[in-house]
């Protein structure tokens, strides 16, 4: 596993005007090398695409086919997110102001010392103090 990836990068790919040039070198890094993510991941990017339907964004079929895509990546959901989330996870949610579904992404990438691709600030910010590398943006 080449990072841990934010669903904030993977919504990104799913939408024109969230496209950057460091999102989509973190895609190919993904495809290339894969990606580990805490066990809420398919959740939130699941809901992200049924928001943005619900929010005329995009339509059920196209919502469908970005499913699949993100379904399709090599992502690999991490075992131990929900054991540690009362002992890792919410003093990091706590320390930096972060969501406990954020926080899961920055203790994940704490544990297993890899780069953390997000376009989250908050979570980019807690990152960087704890000095983690960020990929994204």
């Amino acid at each position: 596993m080449s990072l841990v990836l934010d669903s904030s990068v993977a919504l990104g790919w799913c939408f024109e005007d969230q496209h950057t040039p460091a999102i989509e070198l973190v895609l190919r890094q993904v495809v290339d090398a894969g990606a580990l993510v805490p066990q809420v991941w398919p959740l939130e990017v699941l809901n992200g695409l049924a928001t943005a339907e619900r929010r005329g964004r995009l339509d059920s079929s196209t919502r469908e086919r970005l499913e699949g895509f993100l379904r399709e990546l090599p992502v690999a959901l991490d075992a131990d997110t929900a054991v540690d989330a009362w002992t890792r996870t919410v003093p990091l949610a706590h320390r930096f102001g972060l969501t406990i579904y954020a926080a899961a992404y920055l203790e994940l990438a704490q544990r297993q010392q890899l780069p953390l691709a997000s376009i989250d600030e908050s979570l980019r910010q807690a990152a960087t103090a704890l000095g983690l590398t960020v990929l994204g943006r």
